[in-house]
């Protein structure tokens, strides 16, 4: 491993035009060197795209892409992760901030590392307002600013597929060979979080720095925002990524952790009265039954 390798941060902006700047800025008032940073405009609607060609003046080494039309973030990604260059790899949003001794903790993490197959190093984050006000922190803190329930690490599989054990993504410093063997997002769901950490905790081990690494900014009309309002396709993707848990799951132990969490997919699909879907998940569930009290594991 090199001393210094290059990391790639895949700026992410859609409608974007009051935050886009602070957060290009924080990229570059890393005090980590060498950083890629490529920008993707996902034809926004507002004066993002003039923001950040006027931003490009000062750094015209950047890479920048604009969409010629919506496609949405995980296309987005993926386009840019194509050209990506470096052995790590960052998913900002153009709203979020970068601290500027993040990286440079993450690389450290990653090259002192006592796991073999290390692929995802992440951290806290500060949730701020709109206006850039603190509002919380994304995993709660005691009085000396440490994380109050203690964190898995190493083989965090089981753990992220009961629960959807919560990482903030933007906290998250991931080998490009993580995103390599994922083959990117995938871009026939929603939303990508929960598939990614299932999908690469399979294969890699994950580690956690207890510090704020991150400002993760709370708006109104960001992505992440809208998107939680289109509630039936998240839902939808969710049943889709936990089916893709059977062929993953490997022991009983697994099954069971996925079985806890198709059944409170099923509560969900009830309170919610999406009936089509409660019905998928129930059928999802004694699929997962039978494999329990009928599977030979060691087949």
């Amino acid at each position: 491993m090199q001393e210094n390798p290059l990391v790639s941060i895949i700026c992410l902006a859609y409608n974007h035009e009051n935050f886009v700047v602070e957060t290009l800025n924080s990229v570059i008032q890393q005090n980590y060197q060498p950083i890629e940073l490529i920008i993707v405009d996902d034809y926004s609607k507002d004066r993002t795209k003039l923001e950040i060609n006027n931003w490009l003046l000062s750094h015209p080494e950047v890479q920048f892409i604009a969409n010629e039309f919506n496609i949405g973030n995980t296309k987005s990604f993926n386009n840019a992760l194509k050209i990506a260059k470096g052995e790590y790899i960052i998913d900002l949003a153009a709203d979020d901030l970068l601290l500027p001794n993040g990286i440079q903790m993450q690389v450290n993490a990653f090259q002192k590392s006592k796991f073999k197959n290390l692929g995802v190093v992440y951290g806290n984050a500060e949730i701020i307002n709109e206006d850039g006000s603190f509002n919380s922190f994304y995993f709660p803190v005691d009085k000396n600013g440490k994380v109050i329930s203690k964190r898995i690490i190493g083989d965090i599989y089981s753990s992220v597929l009961s629960t959807g054990d919560s990482i903030c993504s933007v906290s998250a410093l991931i080998k490009k060979s993580v995103f390599d063997f994922l083959g990117g997002y995938d871009e026939t769901l929603a939303y990508e979080d929960l598939d990614s950490w299932i999908r690469a905790s399979r294969e890699y081990e994950f580690d956690f720095i207890d510090e704020v690494l991150v400002r993760k900014r709370m708006v109104t009309n960001s992505l992440g925002s809208n998107f939680y309002k289109k509630k039936h396709k998240i839902n939808i993707s969710t049943y889709k990524i936990l089916k893709k848990g059977i062929k993953l799951n490997r022991s009983k132990m697994e099954d069971l952790a996925l079985l806890k969490r198709v059944h409170h997919e099923i509560i969900h699909s009830f309170r919610n009265q999406s009936w089509t879907l409660l019905i998928k998940n129930i059928n999802l569930k004694l699929v997962i039954s039978w494999r329990i009290n009928f599977k030979n594991y060691s087949d």
